[in-house]
């Protein structure tokens, strides 16, 4: 399999799609801190999301450079 193949491969893609989720998701969360006002608790959650999602999307990106 030529280094190509092995960067356009489908477990790459479905990687980035889950960090970008994560990402979304973190961001989404914060907002909740106007519906429920608790908002050290929807801050930091949303945070570990956010560089939960970080850490994802590199894995993904570093897959393609390793390729």
């Amino acid at each position: 399999m030529s280094s190509m193949q092995k960067a356009n491969s489908v477990n790459i893609y479905v990687i980035i799609t889950a960090a970008v989720i994560l990402g979304l998701a973190g961001v989404f969360f914060r907002f909740l801190d106007e519906i429920f006002g608790h908002g050290f608790i929807f801050t930091s959650v949303s945070n570990i999301i956010l560089v939960i999602g970080i850490l994802v999307a590199l894995k993904g990106v570093f897959a393609i450079l390793k390729s």
